[in-house]
């Protein structure tokens, strides 16, 4: 090979997607390249110059990109060594849409249109990246971030794999007119704690287990000669084999149940999974912890618990737990010790019996604990939602619940859930109110729209049912989507009010940074994507509270393609690892939790992927711009 050669593999070996390419294909497409250079303020690509016609990896120098005919900034691009352009334009056959100019001495591989479709037939990893990108990158950092984590082993089984894949055993089962006595020889036999009771056709009917076997026929004196039907569990909990592996976890945590069946489409038991399976596999104790929430007995136990959670979710980091997973497990285990908070703090203010606690009130989670979106640096955001039954007043009730709300409070301070610093709790009377009196205060938001309606609206539309009677926030949600389609104006005005919290992109350097040279990667990064979608949530009807159900139920009605949809999810699920990431090192370093990200300190694939997931952002902005033109 030439020297030339050699140092070009050399260059190519330290960017993405060429450094995942086989050595034969890069070859191939370096003995096919050429390289080029253009001047300061020379054109490399323009919609004048009719379809593209190759393909640019920057060797040195920078290149701009920015929309022809158009005076945004927020349309400008920065192209550094490394990156390639323009992949769309190529893929599609079609001239690019905008003017990508030397902005200093620029060098260029570049290699042509028809090469480039080539290579793509050859490398499957070209291919990956060219027709995913951002998914594509996202992935190889995600690899690397675990690897910063743990050195586990590839073998292991980890939370993003299907269940299909850790059932180990065909699943052994009974008929329904089974004696007990004759269930119980085959669970010994087979040496099983749990038996599946299914019809003739294979469909479960229910699950008989070892706690079953105590409570319902040990305990109850029932001869074991009875029928099996009589002492099963009715309606198991089931899931496809498709699922993955963290649903099933979710699904134990959340309803504590202890086995999971998986079932095919025609509803046909496939196998069974217990805890014992799901976290022999996993080495973690998500069920122990949700079952010890269950049962503790006070709070001084629930903030042991507390700090068992923020153990949990780092160790899954390590597993490689997938961000959207990992912030829905977090919320979830979060979910459940506020909730046994909120049962205990009622037992002790006397209401736990009482009518108002069981079914005139909601306890309603807001914000990122709303949307499911919780990490591990999060305050409270809650509020309390109640009928007034008759007799009493909205005073009244409030003078009653406000007193357990204060100690629910004070009690998820003490587990690590830092008080609101805006006074956005339960126990402040301004957000402990009855069905009447939250509309009248979100129709003075959406009637006004003062910028302190604005703020409130990007918290308290997020809302969520966590406690009580969940029919009162039901009817909120359905309330709100029919005030908001009859009031465009108030959309108009969250639009623009988003839009001026731009990601933090510069025109001269990659970024825009703040104090000590960093970024807020919560608000620049992913408040942006947030906004963004509960806008076209609430204008498209649709009831989901967390971003990236909002962005997947926004596709049809408002026209737009499901690829733009999913590099949208894709440059928030890949921000919000990274905040999972920075925040884990500031606990590890001993440091207080923040969002401030260094650019400068990431590695070179990780800026990359960066600069892209803020150009989706920007990108889903100038959709939310086009659509309410501003």
């Amino acid at each position: 090979m030439s020297a030339i050669h050699a140092s070009q593999l050399s260059f190519f070996a330290a960017h993405a997607p060429f450094d995942r390419m086989e050595r034969a294909h890069l070859i191939w497409m370096i003995e096919r390249m050429k390289l080029a250079y253009y001047a300061k303020g020379e054109v490399l690509a323009s919609p004048q110059m009719g379809k593209a016609k190759n393909f640019f990896v920057i060797k040195q120098g920078l290149v701009r990109g920015a929309r022809v005919a158009t005076v945004n900034q927020d349309t400008v691009l920065e192209l550094h060594e490394g990156e390639c352009f323009p992949v769309g334009a190529l893929l599609g056959g079609r001239a690019v849409t905008s003017e990508y100019r030397a902005h200093e001495d620029v060098f260029c591989f570049e290699l042509s249109a028809e090469d480039f479709r080539e290579l793509i037939e050859l490398s499957l990893v070209f291919k990956d990246f060219c027709t995913r990108r951002i998914a594509a990158l996202f992935e190889q950092s995600s690899h690397a971030m675990q690897a910063q984590f743990s050195q586990v082993s590839t073998e292991q089984q980890t939370f993003s794999s299907p269940l299909s894949a850790v059932i180990r055993r065909e699943p052994v089962t009974c008929l329904p007119d089974t004696t007990i006595r004759a269930a119980l020889q085959m669970m010994r036999d087979s040496q099983l704690g749990s038996m599946v009771v299914a019809d003739t056709s294979g469909k479960p009917l229910g699950i008989f287990t070892l706690r079953d076997l105590l409570e319902r026929v040990v305990l109850a004196e029932l001869s074991i000669d009875q029928p099996i039907s009589k002492v099963m569990s009715r309606e198991p909990k089931v899931l496809p084999p498709e699922a993955l592996v963290y649903e099933a976890a979710m699904v134990m945590a959340k309803e504590g149940f202890r086995h999971v069946l998986v079932t095919e489409l025609n509803g046909k038991l496939r196998g069974i999974l217990s805890e014992r399976d799901l976290f022999s596999l996993q080495r973690v104790g998500l069920r122990q912890i949700s079952g010890a929430i269950r049962q503790a007995e006070s709070v001084t136990i629930l903030t042991d618990l507390s700090k068992d959670i923020r153990l949990l979710t780092h160790n899954m980091m390590a597993q490689g737990v997938a961000a959207e997973q990992l912030t829905q497990l977090i919320s979830t285990l979060n979910d459940l010790l506020t909730v046994r908070i909120i049962e205990l703090e009622l037992i002790t203010s006397g209401l736990q019996e009482s009518i108002a606690s069981q079914t005139v009130f909601c306890w309603l989670a807001l914000g990122s604990e709303g949307r499911l979106e919780q990490t591990f640096y999060t305050d409270q955001d809650n509020g309390i939602i109640f009928t007034v039954p008759a007799g009493e007043t909205a005073d009244s009730m409030r003078a009653a619940l406000l007193p357990a709300a204060r100690r629910v409070n004070e009690a998820l301070a003490r587990c690590g859930f830092p008080l609101c610093k805006g006074g956005i709790m339960a126990s402040n009377p301004k957000w402990c109110l009855s069905s009447d009196e939250w509309q009248s205060t979100f129709s003075a938001w959406i009637d006004h729209g003062s910028p302190e309606d604005l703020l409130n609206a990007s918290i308290f539309f997020d809302f969520r049912a966590l406690y009580g009677n969940t029919r009162l926030s039901d009817r909120l949600r359905s309330w709100l989507s029919k005030k908001v389609a009859i009031t465009p104006r108030f959309l108009h005005q969250m639009a623009a009010n988003a839009l001026i919290n731009r990601p933090p992109l510069g025109v001269l350097r990659d970024f825009v940074l703040g104090q000590q040279d960093t970024l807020d990667i919560k608000l620049n990064g992913t408040t942006p994507f947030v906004d963004a979608a509960r806008i076209f949530s609430l204008a498209s009807g649709s009831s989901a509270t967390s971003t990236v159900q909002r962005l997947r139920d926004i596709a049809a009605p408002l026209h737009v393609g499901m690829t733009e949809v999913e590099g949208w999810i894709d440059a928030f699920h890949f921000l919000q690892m990274m905040r999972l990431l920075h925040q884990h090192e500031c606990t590890a370093q001993g440091r207080e939790m923040d969002n401030l990200i260094n650019p400068e300190r990431l590695n070179e694939l990780d800026r990359r992927i960066l600069k892209e997931a803020f150009r989706q952002a920007r990108k889903m902005q100038s959709r939310l711009a086009m659509d309410y033109r501003l």
